[in-house]
């Protein structure tokens, strides 16, 4: 099988975890450096366990709504979902500042952004490990995963994705066995404004199950974002395909 595109992470990294909580959420965690987020600098974060990073406030909302959310809320929702660690998974984050990790995303960035010179000093990892949904009867999981990272100029986003099984916990009109229909999970980022956000196509639909099959660096399950002045790059000009039926999890 290809290399996972997974960051390291869970205990022998020393992550920290989230508490088993449903709709919970991580202490606010403060950034030894500033991180700059749509032109704002920010110097702590929450890692909410429904797949969100927060600036700010906490994010406990279990069903997604599509952005922008001009509420003056900041964050980046790699798979935003009702996600219910209670029952399945674990929720892991920490800073990166081992230079091996730091050097392995700086490649990854060059790679993708060839014309940015850039040498990440700084990085921040949030992993949702075979994460359940709310009102789950299956074993299903979703992993995913999203990476910070700065040189204290320029920042990037790399969000990961590994498996994804469900969309929907039964609150948002998800069915328990399959974790499929209602409202679907959504992906992307949001400023706080109603002029500044970005919406990753399929979000909120059926195809967000897709994602692991989609990018926008030519990386299947791999999508990476300039986030110091947001910037899209070589977004898919069609959405996912919906799911056929024989990609259905039985």
């Amino acid at each position: 099988p290809p290399a996972s595109l997974l960051y390291p992470y869970g205990p022998g990294q020393r992550d920290h975890q989230t508490p088993k909580l449903d709709d919970g959420s991580s202490e606010e965690v403060s950034l030894s450096v500033p991180f700059t987020f749509y032109k704002k600098d920010y110097h702590s974060l929450y890692v909410n366990n429904n797949g969100v990073i927060s600036f700010g406030s906490r994010v406990n909302q279990y069903t997604p709504d599509p952005f922008p959310l001009a509420d003056g809320r900041s964050f980046v929702a790699p798979y935003w979902g009702d996600v219910d660690n209670v029952l399945g998974g674990e929720v892991f984050y920490r800073e990166i500042t081992e230079p091996a990790l730091l050097s392995r995303i700086t490649k990854n960035i060059n790679q993708y952004f060839p014309t940015i010179s850039y040498t990440a000093t700084w990085a921040f990892v949030a992993t949702w490990d075979h994460v359940a949904y709310y009102g789950s009867t299956s074993n299903k999981g979703n992993t995913f995963q999203a990476a910070l990272t700065t040189d204290t100029k320029t920042s990037f986003i790399i969000l990961n994705y590994d498996e994804i099984q469900w969309t929907s916990g039964t609150a948002s009109g998800g069915d328990p066995d399959t974790g499929l229909g209602g409202v679907p999970a959504h992906a992307g980022f949001n400023s706080g404004n109603d002029k500044d956000y970005y919406n990753i196509p399929g979000s909120r639909t059926d195809a967000i199950l897709n994602i692991t099959k989609t990018s926008n660096v030519n990386v299947p399950g791999r999508w990476v974002f300039q986030v110091n002045e947001f910037k899209v790059t070589g977004v898919p000009t069609k959405e996912p395909p919906l799911p056929k039926s024989d990609d259905c999890w039985l």
